[in-house]
């Protein structure tokens, strides 16, 4: 089996996705979108993993790339490929799909919590009722055609959703590791400006472990899910 992900900043990698890709006997190759836009062959991989990023997926100007990336995570549904995307990850399946990406009424940084939604959809990945998670970003998206909303928040409505059997979307980043989670903060430190939800660096990096091991448990079920349907 083979994992392939799409970065589009250095600080923004895998995490503790990693982990889980290599305990389960997956080949993890990838693109650094701000190097290289070199995608493999649709055919060649088993589950294609898009990252997050400080970007807009609308900035196709200042980053040309976008427009290649957005066909490429649209032929991968389309081919029936199984797609994780992460935060601008999300955005972009979002996008790629036909749905509108736009500026959210608040931006959320920070350890806040998401509210699983139920569905009656056997086919869907179920989250917790409550749940905190990570989240860093300041733009939301319309759910695509045909997409069932997953998880929500007071701050953003549409936290996660699934398309088909095989397509995730997470606005929140289950991959956090203290590691990240300091990278994000010093790459993005500009952006912690105190408002309902937006925490201060310190908060944001003094969450104990169980957070992150939390989280990472929870980004395990997504990706067994998403394995179990992989063609």
């Amino acid at each position: 089996m083979r994992a392939h992900y799409l970065q589009h900043v250095p600080f923004e990698g895998l995490g503790n996705i990693e982990q889980w890709l290599d305990a389960n006997g997956y080949e993890i190759t990838s693109t650094q979108l701000y190097e290289s836009v070199g995608l493999p062959d649709l055919n060649e991989i088993d589950l294609l993993v898009v990252m997050g990023g400080p970007m807009s997926v609308n900035d196709e100007e200042a980053y040309p790339w976008l427009v290649q990336e957005k066909q490429y995570i649209r032929e991968a549904i389309e081919q029936g490929l199984s797609v994780l995307g992460v935060c601008l990850g999300a955005q972009l399946i979002a996008t790629a799909m036909g749905a509108r990406v736009y500026p959210n009424h608040e931006k959320e940084i920070g350890w806040f919590p998401v509210r699983g939604v139920a569905t009656e959809y056997l086919s869907t990945f179920q989250f917790p009722a409550s749940t905190d998670v990570f989240h860093w970003h300041g733009e939301t998206f319309d759910l695509p055609s045909g997409a069932v909303r997953l998880a929500s928040s007071e701050g953003c409505v549409n936290q996660a959703f699934q398309m088909g059997a095989s397509v995730i979307g997470l606005q929140f980043h289950l991959e956090t590791t203290p590691e990240s989670a300091k990278e994000m903060v010093s790459n993005g430190r500009d952006e912690l400006i105190s408002s309902r939800y937006v925490q201060s660096e310190a908060q944001i990096l003094s969450m104990a472990p169980v957070a992150y091991l939390s989280i990472n448990r929870l980004m395990g079920e997504v990706l067994s899910f998403l394995s179990q349907r992989t063609r």
